[in-house]
């Protein structure tokens, strides 16, 4: 049996269940889930303030801006090495908990990394391919580009789970990956806009309640009259990194949890699709000569020869 057929995120699902079923994964493990999100924003949000843009305000001078954007490489590439870590952990726990509570948060810190790696490949695999998807995307005007934007995140929210539950190779990984999306390609690219819609209106609701402490108008935050100097002197604010953080934790967690949600939705409908062909096995189909009188044998007190 299926280990995963007891997870509470493992059904069929439509755009009601998706939502419900969030919900549900999410009120029912708040707590943890903040608590893990919260130290994982806060390390994230402290190694945002390596890269100080406020310093490219004054530049004019367009190869002297392309020297300095070179000192922030580094600060970029951690910032987004952490991401890719923290969503490796935070994914193997929203998989892999439900099932046995002995894959706490540490366990799966540990277990995750043998994934790391190849998530990474990917991730490079995937930012390669889906620019050239979304360059091309813009020969067909706005429209394409964002439909390739769209198709490029589904694509990504199903990379982690396929490979962590499924723990194929990348190459397996990659197949997988576009067979299941490609099995309900409208569905899931329709699901993943209106998350990506929760998630935006969340977020902005989110960083306007954050700066309104420093604002002084709610107003001013809505209508983002924010500059780039005013944030780069926030993001350094002990306050402002905290409630940064506490804002992160709240959205943190619902990524892996809408990606195993897509997941499981197509591991279900395939799974079902095998019980009812396995209820129906090929020596039990309708044959033919079966819609024909068999012969009797000459013996066969019915048989009209005898009679």
């Amino acid at each position: 049996m299926d280990q995963f057929s007891s997870h509470p995120l493992y059904k069929k699902h439509n755009i009601d269940s998706v939502m419900n079923s969030l919900w549900e994964f999410y009120k029912k493990r708040f707590f943890s889930l903040i608590v893990v999100s919260f130290f994982m924003s806060l390390a994230l949000q402290y190694a945002s303030t390596l890269i100080d843009f406020k310093v490219l305000q004054s530049i004019t001078d367009p190869v002297l801006l392309l020297e300095k954007l070179k000192d922030f490489i580094v600060p970029i590439l951690i910032v987004s090495l952490l991401n890719l870590l923290f969503s490796t952990i935070l994914q193997y726990y929203v998989l892999f908990n439900p099932l046995n509570h002995e894959n706490n948060i540490f366990i799966s810190a540990v277990k995750s990394m043998k994934f790391f790696i190849p998530y990474l490949i990917l991730m490079i695999l995937l930012a390669f391919t889906g620019s050239i998807a979304i360059l091309l995307g813009f020969f067909v005007l706005i429209v394409g580009a964002f439909f390739a934007l769209l198709y490029v995140f589904t694509i990504y929210l199903f990379l982690l789970p396929v490979m962590m539950a499924e723990e194929t190779n990348i190459g397996n990984t990659i197949a997988r990956t576009i067979k299941l999306v490609h099995k309900n390609l409208w569905s899931n690219l329709g699901w993943v806009a209106v998350f990506i819609i929760i998630l935006i209106v969340v977020s902005l609701i989110l960083s306007s309640i954050i700066l309104l402490p420093f604002t002084g108008n709610f107003l001013k935050t809505i209508l983002n009259n924010v500059t780039t100097a005013d944030m780069a002197d926030m993001s350094k604010n002990p306050i402002f990194l905290f409630l940064s953080a506490l804002a992160g934790a709240l959205t943190f967690p619902l990524m892996p949890i809408f990606a195993s949600i897509l997941y499981f939705n197509g591991r279900s409908a395939e799974d079902q699709s095998q019980r009812v062909d396995q209820i129906k096995p090929e020596d039990e189909k309708i044959k033919v000569e079966d819609l024909y009188a068999k012969p009797y044998s000459d013996d066969h007190p019915e048989n009209p020869a005898n009679k």
